[in-house]
Formats: structure tokens, C-alpha cells, sequence
């Protein structure tokens, strides 16, 4: 008679005595087989004893090595009902990096991919028949990718180009299963990001036409992923290519169409879509660069056109820059006195204020601008200062230099996007021209704060500061159009700063006090222990942590408390975000506080020096952390805000 199938034989060896074959019961919990094992040999203390493959991968089997084996066999099951259910329970299991390392070792992305890449067909043949079955099977085969994928155990650059092909096909299907579209966006993204060749293959199969109308409906999260898309894309291209790709972006309207669909849609906007909408403004921004490190040539011609054309506009609607009429002297003596006027500090060769980066040749892009798009507002400007006292106007030319400057760096532009930030202002996205738009207000504020300042070209620095200072203010409200901003600018006048100021500083002089800090000294051994409460019952409280890896994709989480007897954390992944503190018995993980080696912040963190690890811009470094343990083991972090920090990384 035949064992029972869960009853295999299996050889055994441990050093220095002969193997043994031995019946396994695979129905039993691992832990009782490896008592078992050592029980024959009598070795006390079998939690510390694991089996290990003897063939060259010398793998530990675990129960996790135990259910990848049996999924791996399951999802070939010629049932489809056994096949759904396995790919299900795959897809929910890949989340674990061990179970996904076990599963990996046998193959399993490969196998994967074979299932996509082959089954495809057979879905499309039968979706009429059986379409929910076929649909979810596929759905779950892309998910337990994605998240196999996510570990980055596996490189990016060993898929096919047929593979790609079909998840290409995926997104430019019109219809779709939601969930197969929203894998497949999170794939393509990822292939992007993570790898030059495929950033290639990927744009020729993926055109922002098909991507487009998954931004005009009303799911949020595909918008959010086709918005990811779009930014990989627009990152990932050569310089020469993103100037080209803007350009496409521009006459698909997408500026509008995330206006009209995401951004004025009736609901709210989601960290995530905001941190997107971000990116798309960073890099479009980005595309400023170019111009604002190339510096004027004082002898190219064309360039020097422009200026002209602002002297012309302002002074001299009525003739052209090149009017040979009256001696060269005069027109020379005459351009002289209108380029001073203009408030340029070379008046002679106003191409020399120019020659310096950044701003460079985009302040001179800006004042064109200003000057054909807001033209009365340009010659009232120039003229209104022309017949001040000399000590009192208020330089044009000079001005918009150093705004123009200013601007860049309010809006980091040549930065790379922060891992973390969520900072986007709608209203720049209610204009084509926006960059310009918001310059030609804010030289206009500039004058009229120049005027209510009273200022003379002593003053030029102390004005830029106050400029600077009610631009800030006003963008941190996030004002909705262009409009709005100019508007909250009126309500921060110079007057209206001064008080702020006055008021800021009173608050901070009420703290500097004699009687305060004398208090302050008295009471400070006090508020050292109240803060050193209030962080450990923090930490027993716990922290729910995003998972960001290559795609930044933030709909996984993590969670860490500390036990109430301080000596333990606890942690583990989460299925969601939990709505409050989650409990001990439910986090799978331990770390004994007594084996924590150390805790680093910033660029010290081994994930902020990974192959592949987030940018380290400053905002990242500023939210990293590390739990340093073992040899070489950390834990590690990335917290929501600067706040978490403080407390969490102490």
C-alpha cells in the first residue's frame, strides 16, 4: 500500500554522523518536524535548529519557502477555481519579502510573465464567456508581480519586450478592467524608472494620446497612476526629447484636462495625486533651465533684437529699432538715455546685465513677455520711473533680473522632485504660460512695493526681501488661479508686513524675557522629564510608516510601537492605514530594544546609500532614520514629517 501523499521521505544530514531517511508529514507545522529531526539525534534546544537545503543554493526552509513551493505548484493547476484561489492568495502573500525570496528562487517571475504573455489570448477568447473568472485571474497575476517586483530583489532589465508589449496593450485598451488598468500603469512606471532600455521600449509602445482619456474619468487612482506615468516618462527622457514631450503635452491639452478632472473635481485630493500633481509642476518648471543657465551673447543679433524691441515698445511704438534717420551719434546718444531708463545697469550695452547665470537669457524671455503680453501695464511702469528722481526709480532692467532670480529659487527650478513633498499650486495650473504670468504680476507688486517703501537704489536689496517675503506669503494660502494670488498680494502691502513683523518679533521678545527665562531655568529638569514622557508614550502609541520604494507608490504601510514596558518593538506590514494604534499581537516582527546598536539619521541611513535607493534630496535626508542592530540588520525610515522625526528618531 502507497504512503499518504503529505508523507514524503527525505534525507537528512548533520555533521560528523551518517544521514538518516526520514518520513516527513507535511501536514505537520515545521517546527514539530524539526523537533522531530533532532530528536534522532538528540540535540536539546530545537527552536534554534532550522533545515537547510543540502544542493548549491543552500536555502533555509521556512514555512514561508514551504507555501511558495505549493503556490508555485498551484497556480499551474489545470482548475481554474484552484487557479483563481492560488493566484489570489499570491497576491496577498507577496507582500512578505521573505515569502517573496522563496518564491522567487523558484522561478516564480518568470513564471509569471510566461502567464501573462501566454495567457492573454485565452482571456480575450473567453472574457465573454467567463470574464469576471478571467479578469480576476489576471488581476491578481499583475498584483502578485507587482509586489514581488517592489522588493527589488529582481532586476528590472530581464523582461522581454513581448511582455511589455502586452502591458502596454493593457493602458491603450478603451476598455478595461480598472484593477488591470491600475497594475498595469504601476508596472510601466516602474519599468520607466527603473531601467534606461525599457524607459526606451516603453515610450515607443505608450503615447500620451492613450494616456490622456484615463485622466477624464472619475477614478482618482487611475488618474493618480496615469499622472505617474506621464512624469516617469517626462523624467526618464533625454534633454533633447523634453522640450519635444511638453510640446506634445501642450497640444493634447493636458494642462486643462488635469485643470477641469482632477484638480476642480468634486472631491478632495489625495496625498498621493497631490504629490504627482507636484512632480508634473517641478519638472515643467525644470524645463525653464535651459534658458535661465544660458548666458547672452552681446554680439548675436537676434538677441540683441529683443532688447531693442522693449525700448521700442516703451518709447517708440511708432518707429523700428533699426531707423537709420539722424546721425549715428544722436541714435546712439538717444539709446543710451532710454536703456538707462529701462534700468539697466550697463546703459551703453544692456546685453552685459544679461551675461550672468542664473537667471540669465530667462529674465530677458520674462521682460518680453511682460512687454507684449501686459503692454500698458509695461509702459506705465518704465514711464512712471523715468520721471522719478533718479534716486527714487524704481530700475526696471535690474529688477526683473533679480526677480526673475528670485522666482527660480522660490520654485527650485533645475531640482529634481522630492520623494515626499505634496507642495503643488493649482493656479499653475490655469495658464500655458504660467511661469511668465506669475513673474508679470510679481514685477508689478515689486513696483508698488518699491513706491509704498519710499526706496532709493540704496534700498534695492531691503525691497527684494520684502517682495520676497509676500510672495512667500501669499503662495503658502495656495491660492486657485492667477487671480486669486494677485488678489492676496493687495492684502500684503508693505504696511501690512511691517505689522507682522512687528507682531512676530513682540511674540519672540515676550519669550527672551528676564522673568521668563528665569522660569524657564527653574522649571527646565521638569520639562526635560514631561518631554521625555511624551516621546515614550509616542512611541508605545506607535507610527504608521508608507512604504516608498522605486515608484513611490504609497498605498502600502507598516507600523512600529514600542511594548509599555519599553524593552521590545513591535512592527509589521499592513494591509491599510489603520484609523488608530494598532495592537502588539497583531505586528509580526520583534526587535529587543537591548539589541539596538544605534540610530542614525540623514545621510548615514543604508537606504539613503542604496543602488537604487530614493534621491537624496534634502527633504529625504531630513525624514530618514535607521534602527541599526546585529551586524549588519537595520530598521528603516521614513517619516510622514519633520514632527515624527523628532520624536521617533529621538
Amino acid at each position: 500500500m502507497p504512503p499518504p501523499a503529505d508523507i514524503v521521505k527525505v534525507a537528512i544530514e548533520w555533521p560528523g554522523a551518517y544521514p538518516k531517511l526520514m518520513e516527513i508529514d507535511q501536514k505537520k507545522p515545521l517546527s514539530a518536524i524539526i523537533k522531530e529531526v533532532c530528536d534522532g539525534w538528540s540535540l536539546p534546544n530545537h527552536e534554534y535548529f532550522a533545515l537547510q537545503h543540502a544542493d548549491s543554493s543552500n536555502f533555509y526552509i521556512t514555512e514561508k519557502a514551504q507555501n511558495a513551493q505549493q503556490l508555485h505548484e498551484r497556480i499551474q493547476s489545470s482548475s481554474m477555481d484552484a487557479k483563481l484561489e492560488a493566484l489570489k492568495d499570491l497576491a496577498s502573500l507577496s507582500r512578505d519579502v521573505t515569502f517573496a525570496q522563496e518564491f522567487i528562487n523558484l522561478d516564480g517571475i518568470s513564471l509569471l510573465t510566461q502567464m501573462v504573455e501566454s495567457g492573454t489570448e485565452r482571456y480575450q477568447k473567453l472574457q465573454k464567456i467567463m470574464k469576471p473568472c478571467f479578469g480576476d485571474m489576471l488581476s491578481f497575476t499583475l498584483t502578485a508581480f507587482v509586489e514581488l517586483m517592489d522588493h527589488g530583489i529582481v532586476s528590472w532589465d530581464t523582461f522581454s519586450v513581448a511582455f511589455i508589449k502586452k502591458i502596454a496593450s493593457f493602458v491603450n485598451k478603451s476598455a478595461i478592467d480598472i484593477s488591470i488598468l491600475q497594475r498595469s500603469l504601476a508596472i510601466l512606471e516602474s519599468m520607466v524608472l527603473n531601467s534606461h532600455d525599457l524607459y526606451q521600449k516603453v515610450a515607443q509602445e505608450i503615447t500620451i494620446g492613450q494616456l490622456i482619456p484615463h485622466l477624464q474619468g472619475s477614478d482618482q487612482e487611475i488618474q493618480t497612476y496615469t499622472i505617474a506615468v506621464i512624469n516617469a516618462l517626462f523624467l526618464k527622457a533625454p534633454d533633447d526629447r523634453r522640450q519635444e514631450m511638453a510640446n506634445i503635452l501642450a497640444q493634447k491639452q493636458l494642462r486643462s484636462i488635469i485643470l477641469t478632472h482632477v484638480i476642480r473635481a468634486q472631491r478632495a485630493i489625495n496625498n498621493e495625486m497631490a504629490h504627482q500633481l507636484y512632480v508634473l509642476q517641478v519638472l515643467t518648471f525644470n524645463l525653464l533651465e535651459d534658458r535661465m543657465m544660458t548666458k547672452m551673447d552681446p554680439q548675436d543679433q537676434a538677441q540683441r533684437d529683443i532688447i531693442f524691441e522693449l525700448r521700442r515698445i516703451a518709447f517708440d511704438a511708432e518707429s523700428e529699432p533699426n531707423n537709420s534717420s539722424g546721425s549715428m551719434e544722436k541714435r546712439k546718444s538717444m539709446y543710451t538715455r532710454d536703456y538707462k531708463k529701462l534700468g539697466f545697469i550697463n546703459h551703453v550695452n544692456p546685453a552685459m546685465d544679461f551675461t550672468q547665470t542664473p537667471p540669465g537669457m530667462l529674465a530677458l524671455d520674462n521682460m518680453l513677455y511682460f512687454a507684449k503680453h501686459h503692454q500698458d501695464a509695461y509702459i506705465r511702469i518704465v514711464l512712471e520711473n523715468s520721471s522719478r528722481e533718479d534716486k527714487h526709480e524704481c530700475p526696471f532692467g535690474r529688477s526683473s533680473i533679480e526677480l526673475t532670480k528670485m522666482l527660480c529659487e522660490i520654485l527650485k527650478v533645475g531640482e529634481l522632485p522630492s520623494e515626499t513633498c505634496n507642495d503643488f499650486h493649482p493656479m499653475f495650473f490655469t495658464h500655458d504660460r504660467s511661469f511668465e504670468e506669475f513673474f508679470c504680476i510679481c514685477i508689478q507688486l515689486l513696483n508698488k512695493t518699491w513706491k509704498e517703501m519710499r526706496a532709493t537704489s540704496e534700498d534695492f536689496n531691503k525691497v527684494m526681501q520684502v517682495v520676497k517675503e509676500q510672495v512667500m506669503r501669499a503662495l503658502t494660502t495656495k491660492p486657485s488661479s492667477l487671480d486669486q494670488f494677485k488678489s492676496k498680494l493687495q492684502n500684503l502691502s508693505y504696511t501690512e508686513i511691517l505689522k507682522i513683523r512687528q507682531s512676530e518679533r513682540m511674540n519672540q521678545e515676550d519669550f527672551q524675557s528676564r522673568p521668563i527665562l528665569e522660569l524657564k531655568e527653574k522649571i527646565q529638569p521638569e520639562i526635560l522629564e514631561l518631554i521625555k514622557q511624551q516621546r515614550l508614550n509616542r512611541l508605545v502609541e506607535g507610527t504608521c510608516f508608507r512604504k516608498l520604494n522605486a515608484r513611490r507608490r504609497q498605498d502600502k504601510f507598516w507600523y512600529c510601537r514600542l511594548s509599555p514596558n519599553h524593552k521590545v518593538l513591535h512592527y509589521g506590514d499592513l494591509e491599510e492605514s489603520p484609523q488608530g494604534e494598532v495592537p502588539h499581537d497583531s505586528l509580526q516582527d520583534k526587535l529587543p530594544v537591548a539589541d539596538i546598536k544605534a540610530v542614525v539619521t540623514g545621510k548615514d541611513c543604508p537606504h539613503m546609500k542604496e543602488k537604487g535607493a530614493l534621491k537624496q534630496n534634502k527633504e529625504v535626508l531630513e525624514l530618514a532614520f535607521s534602527i541599526l542592530y546585529d551586524s549588519n540588520c537595520q530598521l528603516n525610515f521614513i517619516a510622514p514629517d519633520k514632527h515624527e522625526v523628532r520624536v521617533s528618531g529621538g
